[in-house]
């Protein structure tokens, strides 16, 4: 089973702004951030809450079904994205299993949580890296400003999945967030 990440854009460097994004690697974190123009309550809502996730997660082009959702301090999230636009050549058809544990959450500030690829039974997939997700959710001029830190065990790794296109993968994730935020405001 291969694992990648839609590409959908360019290739983005250190430090660069796309899509209102702006992405630093600090070592072996990759920090992305992002302002949404929705209030923070709903911001949260959209990550805490299992029907507005299947609503929006995953680049576009592609679908989640949500098999497992616990939003609590060792809950799990288990989901599976599918990718629904033949426009995508190669994508189209793929499935992309994950589970991620949540750790920490405080509402509506902050969500921490390991994700790690995974099979349709939840079982984390050996040789992919699991990531140490913290996402902080900040009152921004009547917006929010969504801080995402994902550690990775090595450098090694984060380049790994640099080069899957995790960056541009959640740029298009961001944009699809975008899009049902207006929706539901």
């Amino acid at each position: 089973m291969q694992f990648k990440f839609y590409l959908g854009g360019n290739e983005m460097s250190e430090n660069k702004v796309s899509n209102n994004l702006k992405t630093k690697v600090d070592g072996r974190v990759l920090i992305i951030e992002r302002i949404f123009d929705a209030p923070r309550d709903l911001v949260f809502k959209a990550y805490s809450e299992p029907e507005h996730l299947a609503n929006w997660w995953g680049p576009s082009g592609w679908q989640t079904e949500n098999r497992q959702f616990e939003f609590k301090p060792n809950g799990v999230w288990h989901y599976c994205m599918r990718c629904t636009d033949k426009n995508q050549g190669d994508f189209y058809g793929q499935e992309s299993w994950g589970k991620a544990v949540y750790h920490e959450i405080v509402v509506p500030e902050k969500i921490v949580y390991t994700d790690s690829f995974a099979d349709e039974e939840g079982n984390a997939v050996g040789d992919m890296p699991k990531m140490l997700i913290t996402m902080e959710f900040e009152k921004h001029e009547g917006k929010t400003k969504l801080i995402t830190r994902t550690q990775f065990a090595s450098v090694e790794t984060l380049q790994q999945i640099m080069e899957m296109g995790v960056v541009e993968g959640t740029a298009s994730q961001y944009s699809c967030l975008d899009d049902y935020l207006k929706e539901i405001q």
